[in-house]
């Protein structure tokens, strides 16, 4: 495989209508760095639909600030809750809107598939993901945990993405 001639960002995104996880992760070759990372929180008051909106605010901020390549998001496992999977749906829908509004291709990975991808294992606990995420992209200090879910979000797409290239826009 030809090594790309530019960087290939992507946005990861671990969806949650409290604390929704982003992380910018840029590859350049075998290298992986992070470029900025946080954790919308929304209010517990806050109506459902002005959560969303601010998750598609902050997260459309970081998309023109860092000009991602692709986004990645990571989809529900399973939810034992009907309420909870239709509101984290919702939050979904919100950022795959987000996505198409700024032209990005989006991958969609489950929860094993990203730990897999990030630490060889698709059972790995949380302390884990984070541990290999710190090491993968030369962290001295660990993420917020939302955050840290979203860096391997965007570790794993990096990974699994087959075009070394940056898409055409």
């Amino acid at each position: 495989m030809a090594v790309p001639s530019q960087p290939v960002r992507c946005l990861g995104v671990d969806p949650g209508s409290l604390a929704c996880g982003w992380a910018v992760v840029e590859r350049f070759g075998s290298r992986m760095s992070l470029v900025e990372a946080g954790v919308i929180r929304s209010a517990r008051g806050l109506e459902f639909e002005k959560r969303i909106h601010g998750i598609h605010l902050r997260l459309a901020e970081a998309i023109v600030a860092h000009q991602p390549h692709f986004m990645a998001v990571e989809s529900p496992f399973v939810e034992k809750n009907a309420q909870s999977a239709l509101k984290l749906g919702q939050i979904r829908g919100g950022i795959l809107l987000t996505a198409a509004l700024h032209g990005l291709e989006v991958g969609d990975y489950n929860p094993m598939q990203v730990k897999k991808a990030v630490s060889g294992f698709g059972w790995a606990d949380k302390t884990q993901v984070s541990k290999m995420v710190m090491t993968l992209l030369n962290l001295k200090v660990a993420l917020a945990s939302d955050a840290a879910d979203a860096a391997a979000v965007a570790i794993g797409h990096l990974l699994a993405s087959r075009r070394p290239e940056v898409p055409a826009r």
